[in-house]
């Protein structure tokens, strides 16, 4: 005889359930995608039967067996900006003459402050400046200026870290152009060094201020938002994984995660402690003029492409361990075993049944 008994699968244990100040993650996988089969009849073959057991009556809701693409997401609150600001400060003496405005781009070879009436130029490089740059000196700070008198267009020289009486003449050359005292040398406090085109997010001093200690706050220019992540969350999240964001005003833009913190941090809200860590995402075709909003992030934390599946409703769990489909065939159907991979999008990957095959779906 027949067994039919009521059971509820479960496919994967889950991590506990934390709150704190995330949102309620919104899934779109099996976790809560499975829960569309608790009501599906747990089958049993019997011993006369190596897979396929058959019922005689054709069920009243069917869907086909179909090749498509599968992806998995989750959904976290972010907070969308320019990333860390950093702070640029003056390592000379004199009076504040120049500033750029808030907001501002500055970019290789332009000013990011004057004093005295001189400007200190932007440098790309990661290696910020320590001592008097002039002939004879070698290193990664000789190599770091060379590099940037290359990009200029200052030629003659070899970007090698050697300073020669040719580096000397481009220095030279750079300083007339930029109506600086012509010595030949490069000291600490005449330029400033990051790691590629800033942004001005605050000044720190105004015009008339003595040229030392911080000038301003600056960021990088490229959009970025921040997501505090559960660290339970922690492994479906990787460097290089897609992701959507959306803006306060419903648009949203395409995203990809740009890094995931190794450290992570406790919180306490209420009686609740949560640990999180930092995950970055960058954001790119955006126009919308947001310095930084809350923004909702959804990430894809897996895809699987080329794959059969079915609806998760017609999904049913075997007595005798594994799950099943129900086959429908004229006016008869058979239950057949299936293994069973990724949930989402209210499907869930099987093999065992052909492409093209018709299920029943239990209503």
């Amino acid at each position: 005889m027949t067994k039919v008994e009521r059971a509820a699968p479960a496919l994967r244990a889950l991590p506990p359930r934390r709150r704190g100040p995330l949102r309620a993650l919104a899934w779109t996988g099996g976790a809560a995608l499975l829960a569309a089969a608790v009501a599906a009849a747990a089958v049993g073959f019997g011993g006369g039967s190596a897979g396929t057991a058959v019922a005689g009556r054709t069920p009243p809701a069917t869907a086909q067996v179909t090749r498509t693409t599968l992806t998995e997401t989750k959904t976290v609150d972010g907070t969308l900006g320019y990333g860390d600001p950093f702070t640029v400060a003056a390592k000379s003496q004199g009076t504040i003459t120049w500033l750029p405005a808030e907001g501002s781009t500055i970019t290789r070879g332009h000013a990011v402050y004057s004093v005295d009436a001189d400007r200190r130029p932007l440098l790309y490089g990661t290696m910020p400046l320590y001592r008097e740059l002039r002939d004879g000196v070698e290193g990664k700070d000789v190599e770091l200026l060379e590099r940037n008198l290359d990009k200029l267009g200052y030629d003659g020289f070899d970007v090698d870290g050697q300073f020669t009486w040719a580096t000397r003449e481009a220095v030279e050359d750079w300083q007339d152009d930029l109506g600086l005292d012509v010595t030949g040398t490069v000291r600490p406090g005449d330029v400033v060094v990051a790691d590629g085109r800033i942004r001005v997010a605050e000044l720190r001093k105004a015009l008339g201020d003595t040229a030392s200690g911080p000038v301003l706050d600056a960021t990088g220019t490229t959009r970025e938002v921040d997501v505090a992540l559960d660290v339970a969350d922690e492994h479906l999240v990787k460097k290089g994984m897609r992701a959507t964001v959306e803006l306060p005003d419903g648009a949203t833009v395409k995203g990809e995660v740009s890094g995931v913190g190794k450290v992570a941090t406790e919180t306490t809200s209420g009686n609740d402690t949560v640990a999180t860590v930092e995950v970055k995402v960058s954001v790119s075709g955006l126009r919308k003029p947001y310095d930084a909003a809350p923004v909702d992030v959804t990430i894809v934390s897996e895809r699987r492409e080329n794959v059969l599946a079915v609806p998760v409703g017609a999904l049913l769990a075997l007595a005798e361990g594994g799950y099943g489909v129900q086959v429908v065939e004229g006016g008869s159907t058979r239950y057949t075993a299936v293994e069973v991979g990724m949930f989402a999008d209210g499907k869930v990957e099987v093999e065992g049944v052909p492409e093209g095959a018709t299920v029943a779906v239990p209503t």
